[in-house]
């Protein structure tokens, strides 16, 4: 998953700047806290297994939440101000076309990475709920950017519909960051926060 996702935040970097589109690279950045995530899940729970039953074994992984938070919180910020520059400024032209292929192929890597998670994974174990409901959210998004090009192609206009999807993209990446942000902080002050069970 996190070989997909690197490829993906790749192509995602490259049409978002050359189709202009602040959707697409906030789509770009929601990919690139998650791949970082992952990467710090992991060390954060190695570190954890190697004495579960120390007093402080969770302190990695709420230290690495707070990491994950803050990169989100800081894709939240970049992006509404990328967007209401845009929006302020009368929305510059967007190439609907490649952003409307790049999130199609987005949508298709996130509903092919659900699938490999597998559907029932929300009745097994709740990290792979979390997982899996992270992958469906990206596609939701994905979605969305999409429609949003598909819309600025056939219209060769709208161009302020790609600020104002990535708009409503920064909201939902910076309610999830605030939100794991204070779990994050309530986690290191000594509460009992299970981090995956959002």
């Amino acid at each position: 998953m996190l070989t997909l996702n690197l490829a993906l935040i790749g192509g995602l970097v490259i049409v978002g700047v050359t189709a202009n589109s602040v959707g697409v690279l906030a789509a770009a950045g929601d990919t690139v806290a998650d791949s970082i995530a992952l990467v710090l899940g992991l060390v954060a729970v190695a570190l954890r297994d190697r004495d579960p039953d120390h007093p402080r074994a969770n302190r990695p992984i709420a230290i690495v939440a707070l990491i994950n938070a803050a990169i989100l919180i800081a894709v939240t910020i970049s992006v509404a101000i990328e967007a209401f520059a845009r929006l302020a400024e009368g929305s510059p032209a967007v190439l609907g076309f490649p952003m409307a292929v790049v999130s199609l192929i987005t949508l298709a890597v996130m509903v092919a990475g659900a699938l490999v998670l597998g559907l029932s994974a929300h009745r097994e174990d709740i990290h792979m709920k979390s997982v899996l409901l992270d992958t469906l959210a990206d596609a939701a998004a994905a979605a969305g950017v999409l429609v949003a090009g598909v819309v600025i192609w056939l219209t060769a206009g709208l161009y302020w519909l790609d600020p104002v999807i990535a708009l409503v993209l920064a909201a939902v990446i910076g309610y999830a960051g605030a939100r794991l942000a204070a779990q994050a902080i309530a986690a290191l002050r000594g509460a009992d926060i299970d981090f995956d069970n959002d």
